[in-house]
């Protein structure tokens, strides 16, 4: 596969995982962001541990949707992630995602 048609297929992936993401976003709760991965859940809980010189966090989620190009199946029952980095959790609003005809991909 020459660089051109490795970047197209890079570029679909792309496109097809963000229309995925745009047709379930309304399906959850919350959005969480760590350094490594974004995720949709239903059910968050951030808890800080703390060792003797430092700290991280253990998320724990349930009913996921996970942002990942490369996975198959990107709905997960339940996700544990244990990190040193930031954490960033919001809770959507509960009404219609919607987005902007000029943010839109397929015109709709």
């Amino acid at each position: 596969m020459d660089d051109d048609a490795f970047d197209d297929y890079d570029r679909e992936l792309e496109l097809a995982l963000f229309r995925e993401y745009r047709d379930v976003v309304s399906q959850f709760q919350y959005v969480v962001e760590t350094e490594r991965r974004f995720y949709l859940a239903n059910d968050v809980n951030v808890v800080r541990q703390d060792t003797e010189h430092d700290f991280y966090f253990e998320i724990s989620m349930k009913d996921v949707w996970v942002w990942d190009i490369y996975r198959a199946d990107r709905f997960v029952k339940a996700v544990r992630v244990l990190t040193f980095k930031d954490v960033n959790v919001e809770e959507l609003q509960r009404r219609e995602f919607e987005i902007p005809d000029e943010l839109s991909l397929d015109g709709k």
